[in-house]
């Protein structure tokens, strides 16, 4: 464990130098606190606290913007060792490659934990500042935070994949963008393509519900719509929250974290000094 812990402060000194938190931080506090001052209208209408409505818009923030702050910190994990010449030093201390992936991916954890306590933190302030009932909302803000961090380490542990695939961090960075293009924006465009051919058919009541959770992208979404009092501000497929077991969404969460670290792995044990 030390051995571990001694690798993350390594990798997060590293990453305070590439200013990767502070540009995260910025992301997330700008874009939260414009959600938190233009998501929470329609409260009124959805007979929810300000916060729980706050949280909603943030829920389609963080389906976003997370996956894509994640890729960008891990996607040169392997590959930028490898083009520096500094793997082989890495993998001569007595140090696994298993311990070597868990201790990046501790560091980029925590740079990514900052960021969203820091957005999330200013955008229930705003929430708070503005309606004080809106602090019965803040479970639905923790739960956003902590599953936020999960969904964050899925794409941390597939960009250390792609990254040990790519052995370059050029190529790394192009697989990057396809995955986060692939998971993130066109998976959910074929599905609502899908669902208006089908009319209401049987993929829409029958095989929808399981597309969506082999995405962790849309098991996310699904798990914080689902268990929030605002779920009547999702739309699109977020509508598809009432339908879904919130336990089967955090189920299908988990389970891409594993298959993600084993395939970041896979991936790694093939890379050669």
């Amino acid at each position: 464990m030390n051995r571990i812990l001694s690798l993350a402060g390594t990798e997060f000194r590293i990453a305070l130098r590439n200013r990767w938190v502070a540009i995260a931080v910025l992301l997330m506090a700008v874009f939260s606190l414009v959600l938190s001052a233009a998501g929470s209208a329609p409260t009124g209408a959805l007979g929810a606290d300000r916060l729980s409505v706050v949280v909603a818009s943030l829920t389609s923030l963080a389906v976003y913007l997370v996956p894509l702050v994640a890729l960008l910190m891990s996607f040169d994990a392997v590959a930028g060792e490898v083009e520096r010449g500094t793997l082989p030093l890495l993998l001569t201390y007595p140090v696994t490659r298993a311990e070597v992936l868990a201790g990046k991916a501790l560091a980029h954890l925590a740079v990514l934990a900052v960021a969203l306590a820091v957005g999330y933190g200013l955008a229930g302030i705003a929430a708070f500042l503005a309606d004080r009932s809106a602090v019965s909302g803040l479970p639905a803000l923790l739960r956003l935070f902590w599953t936020s961090a999960v969904l964050g380490l899925i794409f941390i542990a597939l960009g250390y994949a792609l990254s040990s695939l790519a052995r370059r961090p050029s190529g790394a960075a192009g697989l990057a963008i396809g995955l986060w293009l692939g998971l993130v924006v066109l998976y959910d465009l074929g599905l609502l393509a899908a669902v208006v051919a089908d009319g209401g058919g049987a993929f829409t009541t029958r095989a929808l519900p399981a597309l969506l959770l082999a995405n962790p992208a849309d098991a996310f979404r699904l798990y914080n719509l689902a268990a929030s009092e605002a779920t009547a501000a999702a739309a699109g497929l977020g509508g598809a929250a009432n339908a879904i077991s919130p336990l089967a969404a955090l189920a299908a969460m988990l389970a891409w974290v594993l298959a993600a670290f084993a395939a970041a792995w896979a991936a790694f044990r093939k890379v050669t000094p």
